[in-house]
């Protein structure tokens, strides 16, 4: 195995909790049915991941407006009410970071499937952001994971060997697009798990 000597994060659903549901329970009076139908077949996962590679949030909801008129409130709710979808941090995994940083033995660069509109917000609330040597921002770079493009670029603006990165994602699809380019890759599911997988890598915290 070759040794490991950068690593790369993503931040959604791996460092910073994000979920709409923080919004859309309360909306749907609780009624967890007709909220998972909302996000299945109004605004989908599709739809939010078209604006994490940069289409512009006002014509995405406009877009979305029009097409489903009768669902104009809950519609303009998803990113008129964004901000309220961020939970904290997830702590175990920044001192996850924060032991690696300590370590001083590996380049650190995140890589996030976040529109450029909304990720200021998460800039100034997480202060653990600024500790990366970089972050690539699919909405910066008008393409997402799992596309090839935004891990060549991530690879590239970082002087990173494929063979000796190692990239942290919580969804299978982006470490398997990983894979493919030759970047090792850990599926995230929790911190503690997190923790065990990097000793696989002789990554010791």
């Amino acid at each position: 195995m070759n040794q490991i000597n950068t690593i790369i994060f993503d931040l959604g659903g791996v460092l910073i909790d994000w979920n709409p549901e923080y919004v859309f329970l309360n909306a749907f009076n609780g009624d967890r049915e007709k909220m998972q139908w909302f996000f299945n077949n109004i605004c989908t996962s599709d739809w939010n991941e078209n604006q994490d590679a940069g289409y512009p949030l006002a014509q995405a909801t406009k877009d979305l407006v029009e097409k489903f008129p009768e669902h104009e409130h809950h519609i303009k709710m998803f990113y008129g009410k964004w901000e309220n979808m961020l939970g904290g941090p997830i702590d175990g995994t920044v001192k996850v970071l924060e032991n690696l940083i300590k370590s001083e033995k590996y380049k650190l660069v995140a890589l996030t499937n976040w529109s450029h509109e909304t990720f200021p917000i998460a800039q100034k609330r997480f202060e653990f952001l600024k500790w990366f040597e970089g972050i690539v921002v699919s909405g910066d770079e008008k393409t997402r994971k799992p596309f090839k493009a935004i891990y060549d670029i991530t690879l590239s603006r970082f002087n990173i060997t494929p063979e000796k990165s190692l990239f942290i994602d919580d969804n299978l699809r982006n470490i398997e697009a990983a894979n493919a380019l030759g970047i090792n890759g850990i599926h995230f599911e929790t911190p503690e798990k997190l923790i065990q997988q990097l000793k696989e890598y002789n990554i010791q915290l």
